[in-house]
């Protein structure tokens, strides 16, 4: 079994920014994995692929059928673009796809851009569907970067992801943990977009709000946070659980935008709270809301001075799930666990996803 590999890790996440591609060398030494980033590139969503893939949960079974294969082959694409620009050899490609559907509920989950599409278009094996295994063993199919967490950034306590979703990984007593806190850009980046922003710079537009109290109260009693772990959601919950509560509390954006800061900042240190008893914790956080400056102030004052919070280069701050996804990659490849029991609750702990080798012309 070979120690060196060289992969693309594609993530496409809730917040409908782009995609993201990380080419990485991981190589196992004395044990333990090790990564080098190569190169590394984010393609923004034109308007109508932002709006075909934020849609998708309410189209029929047959529109998502067509749009699942469209968008492998767009993903392909992009594969091929990255790989004519940078010519680094490659023995797969690990994509998480874009979830549409995340039910484990009800036992199913759903990420679209489907493999033998994306296989054929740029002509690399490929892996996605990480996560429906895990669901089928009564888990909640994520999140998955724990894994890498645990494997690669070792070093940290506590690690925070701000995507879509606010998620965490650490671990306790030698054991991974993970869950989904709540929502972080999702809820930012959808406020942002009715006033005309795809996101807001730094937090300025909700630094520049004022506090609703009476919605603030309403968001912290979410029943979610009172859910066990382990737990995930996605943007069906935001849609029916969380976007209402606008509605219901009339303000100006930007007030919305203060409020639902505040609200992120306090449901995070909450929890991160829960998961240690050092004295000066290391936190590493990554993810879009890692340039969230207004954020990470209400993070940091809600913890207090002895956290030691810690946010990398840009290129981990923003790739740090594509580089896990190309980790998450080669482990399947290796047939070695790549999803925890402990982090997701399913009955065992499994080596997602499904492998496609590209279509060359030749005959089987």
């Amino acid at each position: 079994m070979q120690n060196n590999y060289n992969v693309i890790g594609l993530m496409s996440g809730t917040s409908l920014d782009g995609l993201d591609l990380a080419h990485c060398t991981f190589s196992r030494i004395e044990q333990a994995w090790h990564y080098q980033l190569n190169a590394y590139k984010h393609v923004p969503y034109s308007w109508q692929w932002e709006n075909d893939l934020q849609q998708a949960v309410h189209w029929n079974p047959v529109d998502l059928l067509a749009l699942d294969i469209r968008y492998g082959r767009w993903l392909g694409q992009q594969v091929q673009a990255f790989l004519s620009t940078h010519n680094l050899p490659t023995d797969l490609v690990a994509s998480h796809g874009h979830t549409v559907h995340h039910r484990p509920e009800l036992g199913f989950t759903l990420q679209i851009g489907h493999g033998q599409a994306l296989a054929d278009t740029c002509q690399q094996t490929v892996i996605n569907d990480f996560r429906t295994r895990d669901v089928l063993l009564g888990g909640q199919g994520a999140p998955l970067v724990p894994v890498g967490d645990q494997l690669l950034f070792s070093d940290y306590d506590i690690c925070l992801n701000l995507g879509g979703f606010a998620n965490i990984s650490f671990s306790e007593k030698g054991i991974r943990k993970a869950y989904d806190i709540g929502m972080a850009n999702i809820g930012l980046n959808d406020l942002s977009r009715r006033i005309g922003l795809a996101f807001d710079t730094g937090g300025e537009k909700a630094r520049s709000g004022k506090c609703v109290p009476a919605l603030l109260h309403d968001l912290d009693e979410l029943p979610y946070y009172q859910l066990p772990i382990p737990k995930s959601t996605g943007y069906e919950w935001y849609t029916e659980a969380v976007q209402p509560l606008f509605a219901k509390h009339p303000a100006a954006v930007v007030d919305w935008m203060h409020t639902l800061t505040v609200h992120i900042a306090s449901v995070i240190a909450k929890d991160l709270q829960k998961w240690t008893t050092k004295k000066e914790p290391r936190l590493l956080v990554t993810g879009g809301g890692a340039f969230n400056t207004f954020l990470l102030e209400k993070i940091q004052a809600q913890l207090g001075p002895y956290w030691k919070v810690v946010i990398p280069d840009e290129s981990l701050i923003s790739y740090k799930e594509a580089i896990v996804f190309g980790l998450l990659g080669v482990l399947r490849l290796r047939q070695e666990i790549n999803c925890l029991a402990s982090v997701t609750g399913a009955k065992y702990s499994g080596s997602g996803g499904n492998i496609y080798s590209p279509f060359s012309g030749n005959s089987y």
